[in-house]
């Protein structure tokens, strides 16, 4: 039981991470994207070939596999967002399948027997996943706070205003292609370290691991604890971890067979988005004291800054 529980604490903290990620392109910004899998699977290979091929250390692997995601996630964004909504969705999960196509064309076995992580000395070992656990929730921890600075920057207000109308902001003077990117660009690059980690402790990388239905595990988790709200995506993380290894932790996995937790990720979705579309926690609240509406101080501070040029 306690082994479970560990584990469920180690994919709810990579998930919470591509969550975070996730959340900044569908909850900040509104653009519905379905390629977070292929990010993931940059960042794991990146690690994998890093670590195992050229011998060097994790640490290093970490900014190389988050930049790679970056500028992947900058290619994607440059051609694609042009489109909105459905087209915008059939894009990006054409495109993740692409690069998982193209990662098992580079190496179809992937990569096993990957060194594991040391720090100062002490390797983390998948036996002891207790230090492995406090290591990824302070990365966590880390990509919450920078990204709860973000939402309520300068940037994440132009991304914001986006999301809430696309025409308004342009006539603010917000660049949207800009930030589109921008948003694309960062979400791409947490999403390449959640699989670092995935890498780190798994030690194996294997094609078949990142399927258009991580995507959809990733998007059930934003949409559940809700879009927009850093603090709900990492409760849906844990949640849809704990949904998963339900049957393993209550001894069903003979009852309910494992394409189960597909059908329940699906009807998650649909109820959520039937029943409460803003998610168990709903959005995060900007907080500024104002008596005006949001779209009115939006259009305030961009006004003001259309003198320098557009935002």
């Amino acid at each position: 039981m306690l082994n479970f529980f560990q584990l469920i604490l180690i994919y709810s903290g990579v998930y919470a991470m591509m969550a975070i990620g996730q959340n900044c392109i569908t909850g900040y910004t509104g653009m519905l994207s379905l390629c977070h899998a292929g990010f993931f699977c940059i960042g794991s290979y990146a690690t994998a070939i890093i670590s195992k091929t050229m011998g060097l250390s994790f640490w290093l692997s970490l900014p190389v596999a988050a930049v790679a995601a970056g500028i992947v996630g900058f290619l994607i964004g440059v051609p694609t967002l042009r489109l909105k909504g459905d087209y915008l969705c059939i894009a990006t999960l054409g495109l993740g399948e692409i690069i998982r196509n193209v990662a098992t064309n580079i190496n179809p076995v992937g990569y096993n027997s990957i060194p594991r992580v040391t720090l100062f000395g002490y390797q983390f070992a998948s036996r002891n996943k207790l230090a492995f656990i406090i290591l990824i929730w302070v990365f966590v921890l880390i990509f919450y706070l920078l990204f709860q600075r973000l939402a309520h920057s300068r940037i994440g207000r132009a991304m914001t205003a986006i999301r809430e109308d696309e025409v308004a902001a342009a006539s603010n003077g917000i660049n949207v292609t800009k930030y589109k990117i921008i948003s694309f660009v960062l979400g791409a690059a947490v999403g390449g370290v959640a699989g670092c980690f995935q890498t780190a402790y798994t030690l194996t990388v294997q094609p078949a691991s990142y399927t258009f239905m991580v995507s959809v595990m990733v998007l059930c988790t934003v949409v559940l604890g809700g879009m927009g709200n850093g603090k709900a995506v990492i409760l849906g993380a844990f949640i849809i971890q704990f949904i998963s290894y339900f049957p393993q932790l209550t001894g069903l996995t003979n009852v309910i067979p494992a394409q189960a937790k597909q059908i329940i990720f699906g009807l998650i979705l649909v109820v959520m988005m039937i029943w409460r579309p803003q998610g168990l926690l709903g959005r995060d609240k900007f907080r500024y004291g104002d008596p005006r509406s949001f779209s009115e101080r939006i259009s305030d501070t961009f006004r003001r800054k259309r003198k320098g040029g557009a935002v």
